[in-house]
């Protein structure tokens, strides 16, 4: 098959388009990315804390429950 230099243009074009694209669709995925490993960290930093608000071990326990193997 003989491809001639016009087609060969347009089809050059065409692609460099596509890659455009894709670089931009790629650049919105990490934007998302990272939105998302921020709210994981948020939600991380809530899970952790204490009930209190303080990571010092003062949070009250809970009557009559065992030392380990809960949650608050």
């Amino acid at each position: 098959m003989h491809m001639t230099q016009t087609s060969l243009t347009q089809q050059r074009t065409k692609l460099t388009g596509e890659m455009v694209l894709l670089q931009e669709h790629v650049e919105k995925l990490r934007a998302d990315l990272e939105e998302q490993r921020k709210l994981v960290a948020t939600l991380l930093t809530i899970i952790m804390e204490e009930s209190d608000g303080v990571q010092s071990g003062a949070a009250p326990t809970i009557p009559n429950q065992p030392k380990r193997g809960y949650c608050m």
